[in-house]
């Protein structure tokens, strides 16, 4: 009796577990659709943007994805292209509500960026990718918001988990 009252307090005191990530059949960004995408609008109101998203994901009780970057940027790209795979593209839409948003050469839109406390090259480069919380508007991956701005360097399933890890 005593072994099964203490797994049920180690269930209920363990985090929430993050939704598995989808398995990506791309194994290599060599094999993404070309050319990749061109996330950013680069004459879109991001204020009003970033706003709306966050009113969709409250009522739809998602996550709000910003991906802050710029279309020069080929990791930003990378990304864009990883997220547009079609078995990618499901997951993120179920656990997402997901607006892009341009940073120029880290001289736009930068008041986005501040209001979740980053500045300047958001302290490792773009993409930064923050995730959100809609209800609150706090930030939930304070610290790794640039963890995607080598995304070169990673695999489309890297990015995947990344991304799924966030998810619960």
């Amino acid at each position: 009796m005593r072994l099964v009252l203490a797994a049920i307090a180690l269930t209920l005191a363990a985090p929430a577990i993050a939704a598995p990530a989808p398995k990506v059949a791309t194994t290599s960004f060599a094999q993404l659709k070309t050319p990749l995408p061109l996330p950013y609008d680069e004459a879109a109101n991001a204020k009003a943007q970033v706003a709306a998203a966050r009113a969709r994901a409250k009522a739809q009780h998602k996550l709000l994805l910003i991906d802050l970057g710029g279309n020069w940027c080929l990791d930003c790209r990378l990304l864009a292209g990883t997220m547009e795979l079609p078995e990618l593209r499901g997951f993120l839409a179920k656990h997402y509500e997901i607006v892009t948003v341009d940073v120029g050469r880290f001289d736009k839109n930068l008041d986005i960026a501040a209001q979740y406390g980053l500045n300047g090259h958001f302290g490792g480069g773009v993409p930064s990718v923050l995730i959100i919380d809609p209800k609150t508007n706090a930030l939930k991956n304070a610290g790794r918001t640039a963890a995607l701005a080598d995304a070169r360097t990673l695999s489309p399933q890297a990015l995947a988990d990344w991304l799924a890890g966030w998810t619960k």
